[in-house]
């Protein structure tokens, strides 16, 4: 399981109210939060980001409320993949629950650059930055996790999986 993509990147502390602002959580349509994503930090993100697009952040991506809105701005927005130095766990938790695959990796998260290229083995854990020609490990996904991501998300999952 690969993804390749342009880099965004982001710093410390992003936070799901900066992700997608309390103002659009009066709707659950994916379309109409990926129009907001990100707008508060970067009001020219939703225009910008492109399908199988990357963020790259520092430390506590993710943090603040629970809410799953954030996730789903995310990948709605085609955003294929978040790698950050650490992600706030419920964060982390919803990002999985609806299919959004996200890596820890410090090193990748402090050394890759806005507009970088880059593609991301989920698989082996590399992360290769085609721009500079470098290599990060971060920990392989489990093959369970994949799954899950590949079906769409938890739902998905235990709805097309049988032995459960």
């Amino acid at each position: 399981m690969k993804k390749k993509g342009k880099v965004f990147k982001f710093g410390d502390n992003v936070d799901t109210d900066v992700i997608i602002p309390a103002r659009y959580l009066n709707t659950s349509d994916p379309k109409e939060l990926a129009a907001h994503c990100m707008e508060d930090i970067d009001g020219t993100f939703a225009s910008k980001v492109k399908k199988d697009d990357i963020i790259v952040a520092h430390k506590n991506f993710g943090c603040g409320s629970s809410r799953e809105h954030a996730p789903i701005s995310i990948k709605a927005s085609g955003i294929s993949c978040v790698i950050a130095a650490t992600f706030a766990r419920i964060f982390y938790r919803n990002s999985f629950n609806i299919g959004l695959p996200i890596l820890e990796c410090e090193e990748a998260a402090y050394d890759i650059e806005g507009g970088d290229e880059v593609e991301v083995n989920f698989s082996s854990g590399e992360i290769f930055n085609l721009t500079k020609n470098k290599i990060y490990k971060a920990e392989p996904l489990p093959s369970f996790m994949q799954e899950i991501i590949n079906k769409d998300g938890l739902l998905n999952y235990i709805s097309q999986t049988k032995d459960i």
